[in-house]
């Protein structure tokens, strides 16, 4: 006996509770409500348009409709539009690609000089984010407030402070070698290959990809 488009609809259900989760690990601000709604939706359109002859399950077509309705729902609460944000992730491209030939990390303010449209971008992605009284307070305003003695501050930079000690213990030995080296003596990406009788460019990839490590590891607060 087939399923009644109802009866697909309440089987299919957990699906959406499934990867509303998923997205709400990544995306921390998504209400989940919100993922919910546009993922019900979602799954009515996949219910409504699937076609079996097309080769893919009900299952696989609607993951596909289901993760696309959340997606653009939270498109839709992001008040920076979708070019600044393209243009602002390609300058995070083009810096590591110059990491990579100079051995080190070049600045947003050094790209800009070279590229009036990152400049455009980032300023309006800056007026265009709204300030959360939850969230940090942008580069500079927290200069505003002195958290230096708050016990909770305190708590919280010896637990992150603690993560990174970690994090960087599980590194293999010459990425912890070259963060050492580098951070710890001050010592040029350059200076470190020399020593190490690496190239450059090698030590640049091993620096970057500790860093990579890193940021997997011990989240940005």
């Amino acid at each position: 006996m087939s399923e009644t488009r109802e009866e697909r609809i309440a089987r299919l259900l957990p699906l959406v509770r499934r990867i509303a989760r998923r997205i709400s690990l990544v995306a921390r601000g998504a209400d989940r409500d919100d993922l919910l709604g546009d993922g019900a939706l979602g799954l009515i359109r996949a219910v409504d348009t699937y076609d079996p002859l097309r080769g893919a399950t009900l299952e696989a077509y609607a993951r596909k409709l289901i993760a696309g309705a959340m997606l653009n729902g939270l498109r839709k609460l992001d008040p920076v539009s979708e070019r600044v944000r393209r243009t602002l992730r390609r300058a995070e491209e083009r810096r590591f690609a110059l990491a990579q030939e100079r051995c080190t990390l070049p600045t947003l303010a050094e790209l800009e000089r070279g590229d009036p449209a990152l400049r455009r971008a980032r300023t309006a992605a800056h007026r265009q984010t709204p300030l959360s009284l939850d969230g940090p307070l942008p580069a500079g305003d927290d200069a505003l407030l002195d958290r230096t003695h708050e016990p909770s501050a305190e708590a919280a930079a010896r637990a992150a402070s603690r993560r990174l000690r970690e994090a960087i213990a599980l590194l293999p030995e010459r990425q912890r070698r070259i963060l050492a080296l580098h951070y710890g003596a001050e010592m040029s990406l350059h200076a470190i290959g020399s020593q190490m009788r690496v190239s450059p460019q090698r030590i640049s990839q091993l620096h970057l990809g500790a860093l990579g490590r890193l940021r997997k590891t011990v989240p940005a607060p």
